[in-house]
């Protein structure tokens, strides 16, 4: 297992450390729930440094991203980001992933923690263009302050205004007394604030600064918990629960960042599932009882026929209720429509809803 660079850090603060993705990871310090709502309501801080960071360079780099991505990079300038996946070669998502473009030339790929070397290995393969890569995973660490407090908590830190910073957007300057730090508003809460990208030596200095800034504004640590929960309320896809290289990305709600103004990999079949429409579709939903819907439980009919499976599920802290993704058919996929969720030997009741789950 790798550490992050603030894994004694996290240790110190009394977090449960647990291997996820090949990392030693804070999944949580006070408790879900108190770090759930301190995002929602205040600005908590994750390290998420596990994540996969790669720098694609050159006058070439365009047209790899174009090849082996499904949105439309060319409509990128510097200073935007952009939600994008990479399809695989049989219908399938090998990745989702978010674009930077840095430069003119030069943009930067952030990737799931899990796929970092499949991913490198693909977008390798497909570099018949001569642009230049570089993993500078292992360099990089990655904080993600999240909250409604924390553009006002953080302005302190940065001759940047943060307000100014739309949602996928992000500026390259000085951070907590760092230069070339990366402040991005491309967040997976739902409750506004921003990303930092660093190197490895510098984070342990922005994250001291950070929490003594933040003091005042009831700043915690948070772990991948309520990461999690926080995502799930906003019906956001995580990668190996909701998509994999086996799930169709228009089943899944990708089809927006799906664009056909270029040749991509498998594109042409994927125009083609577009147009003739898929037969099942990933919807949220809420148990009308009680019980927790997890991953890998069946969501069965009326009469106990099996018609779909849950991605991810969870009892929503700022909801109250228990929520769930999942795929089912067309026919039961519209909201209010009634299914069950087999939890053990229980046949719980639930209903479709329209994402997100949690308004803001």
């Amino acid at each position: 297992m790798k550490n992050t660079a603030l894994t004694q850090t996290h240790e110190a603060l009394g977090a449960k450390i647990v291997p996820f993705a090949g990392y030693n990871m804070p999944v949580q310090y006070e408790g879900v729930n108190i770090e759930h709502d301190t995002v929602r309501n205040a600005v908590g801080v994750f390290d998420v440094s596990h994540m996969g960071e790669f720098i694609i360079e050159g006058e070439h780099a365009l047209d790899l991203i174009q090849k082996v991505c499904s949105n439309d990079a060319s409509k990128l300038t510097v200073g935007k980001a952009q939600y994008s996946y990479m399809p695989n070669e049989h219908g399938g998502v090998i990745d989702d992933l978010i674009i930077y473009k840095l430069k003119e030339d030069q943009y930067l790929l952030v990737v799931n923690a899990s796929n970092i070397e499949k991913d490198w290995n693909w977008i390798q393969s497909q570099n018949d263009v001569g642009a230049t890569l570089r993993d500078i995973s292992d360099d990089y660490s990655l904080l993600a302050i999240q909250g409604p407090k924390a553009i006002e908590a953080m302005q302190s830190l940065t001759s940047h205004d943060l307000s100014a910073i739309k949602f996928y957007n992000f500026v390259v300057g000085d951070f907590a007394g760092i230069d070339n730090v990366i402040i991005s508003a491309t967040g997976y809460t739902g409750s506004g604030g921003f990303e930092i990208y660093c190197k490895n030596e510098a984070v342990k200095q922005i994250w001291d600064k950070v929490f003594k800034a933040g003091a005042d504004y009831g700043i915690k640590p948070i772990g991948l918990a309520a990461r999690d929960t926080l995502r799930l309320e906003m019906g956001y896809c995580l990668y190996g629960n909701d998509i994999d290289e086996n799930t169709s990305p228009f089943e899944a709600g990708l089809g927006w960042i799906t664009k056909f103004t270029k040749d991509f990999t498998n594109s042409e079949a994927l125009k083609a599932e577009k147009e003739g429409g898929t037969k099942r579709k990933l919807i949220g939903f809420k148990l009308d009882e009680r019980g927790i819907p997890r991953h890998g439980y069946d969501i069965v009919d009326a009469d106990g026929n099996k018609i779909g499976v849950v991605t991810s599920g969870t009892m929503s802290p700022s909801l109250g209720v228990a929520i769930g993704l999942g795929y089912v058919p067309n026919a039961f996929a519209a909201a209010d429509s009634k299914i069950h969720i087999q939890i053990r030997k229980k046949t719980i009741p639930a209903t479709v809803v329209k994402l997100p789950f949690y308004k803001g």
